[in-house]
């Protein structure tokens, strides 16, 4: 039997309180930022100046969104911000790498147009992404310092304000 859907307000907070599910919703969001900030720049300045050129500019404009956004909604990081960013910056840099040698491979090679082949490569980029950031930009230490804010132990139960509500299923580092 249904419940009218009383419960679906239950079923996204618990979906919201997985963190892999936040990164992907997360991810959606600086994905398409990203690649519209690209495309954008391809459309205005491509013309006149290499599409290498509107990537790396692209790229820098996407990577300070990207960390605001992971920071505060997915990985709910409350460690220091220029050294969370400059982890952040080093995954993303290895990504720019590969970005580099994977987009000319598509154009150049195989003759895909610019804008589909950057799409193409953002979409691989998103999965090494994730692991990256949950175990080097993000890690929360043991020593205490870096942690994530309180999490609620049960349903209902005195919880610090502000707490997250804990997921059976979620699995904190």
């Amino acid at each position: 039997m249904s419940d009218g859907g009383q419960d679906r307000p239950g079923l996204v907070r618990r979906l919201l309180g997985l963190e892999i599910v936040r990164f992907g919703l997360v991810g959606v969001v600086n994905t398409a930022f990203g690649y519209g900030v690209f495309v954008a720049l391809q459309l205005t300045l491509g013309t006149v100046t290499h599409y290498l050129v509107v990537l790396s500019v692209s790229t820098v404009i996407g990577i300070v969104e990207a960390y605001v956004l992971q920071r505060w909604l997915v990985f709910r990081f409350t460690g220091g911000w220029w050294a969370g960013l400059l982890r952040f910056s080093t995954v993303y840099a290895v990504a720019f790498g590969v970005n580099l040698a994977l987009l000319p491979l598509f154009v150049e090679v195989l003759s895909v147009p610019v804008i589909p082949a950057q799409g193409i490569v953002t979409a691989i980029q998103a999965f090494g992404t994730y692991g990256a950031h949950k175990w080097f930009t993000f890690r929360h230490r043991t020593d205490g310092v870096d942690q994530p804010p309180p999490v609620a132990d049960a349903p209902g139960g005195s919880a610090t304000p502000g707490a997250v509500p804990r997921v059976a299923s979620e699995v904190t580092a």
